[in-house]
């Protein structure tokens, strides 16, 4: 199948496809004029790398990750680092939560500090 047809198919723009082309994640099949087409194999490939992506995984993760998933769950076979890394990627999400908590909390102090009735409303050019 063709660029647009998996894409369609797996929900990742053709740009991103070409992008996790380039970065070594997806290796479709080449046509004699130099086509890309892709396989079934190809298209569960991409299904698992968006749901990796939608998951907030780095490229660098999903080099680690891919090569052991093992189910379109996905399901993960217990090869070397996958243990480690997904450690990692759980402490990254932690310190971005804990960031965006101490910036939320000092947004509402700033509305906590302001008096209601020297609120002006925003225009909606």
């Amino acid at each position: 199948m063709q660029i647009g047809e998996i894409s369609q198919r797996c929900g990742i723009t053709v740009r991103m496809l070409r992008f996790y082309e380039a970065e070594g994640l997806l290796q479709p099949h080449r046509t004699g004029s130099g086509y890309r087409d892709y396989s079934e194999a190809d298209l569960e490939e991409a299904k698992r790398i968006k749901q990796l992506a939608d998951a907030g995984l780095t490229v660098e993760a999903m080099h680690d990750l891919l090569p052991c998933i093992i189910s379109p769950k996905p399901t993960f076979h217990p090869c070397d680092r996958l243990r480690a890394r997904l450690e990692g990627e759980v402490a990254k999400l932690d310190q971005r939560l804990a960031d965006m908590e101490r910036s939320r909390s000092q947004i509402v102090g700033y509305l906590a500090d302001l008096p209601v009735d020297t609120l002006v409303p925003m225009s909606q050019d």
